[in-house]
């Protein structure tokens, strides 16, 4: 009998007071932000029907979080739901959250009518690509980018 130690994660809906642990854990992901930069964004975040879903922990940090989106696009026949951002905490990794926060995702946007899930992921995180794969993701295209800011 296998015994397991590791309790599983809470996954609930973000709320705008999770912005500290939010913003902490998008800096280690390699987007360095702000409590502040984060609360000020909420309100459009929200109103514009994206999601945040978060690993809690009960010292009220945060494990885990990720970002979701949907897009209606012409060239499907249902919207696309995508992961813009998922991140778990350097010492909470191989414990079975970035998977819970994924399939967390897989339903909340199955359930909102999405025919697709998309994930982004930078080219430089190759162990996130391996694990994206792992739980039967494929590179289906690439993304291109330019900084529209001068």
């Amino acid at each position: 009998m296998n015994l397991s130690t590791t309790p599983t994660p809470i996954i609930r809906q973000a709320e705008k007071s999770d912005a500290p642990e939010i913003a902490r854990l998008l800096t280690v992901l390699g987007h360095p932000t702000t409590t502040e930069a984060v609360e000020s964004r909420w309100e459009a975040w929200d109103n514009a029907s994206q999601m945040t879903l978060v690993a809690s922990e009960p010292e009220h940090t945060l494990a885990g979080v990720a970002t979701l989106s949907t897009i209606v696009v012409l060239h499907r026949p249902k919207p696309v739901g995508r992961i813009t951002a998922l991140v778990v905490d350097v010492h909470q990794r191989g414990k079975g959250i970035g998977r819970s926060l994924v399939a967390a995702a897989e339903e909340l946007l199955a359930s909102t009518g999405c025919g697709i899930l998309e994930i982004t992921s930078n080219e430089r995180l190759t162990d996130a690509h391996q694990f994206y794969e792992h739980l039967g993701y494929n590179r289906t295209s690439i993304r291109l980018a330019k900084n529209l800011e001068t």
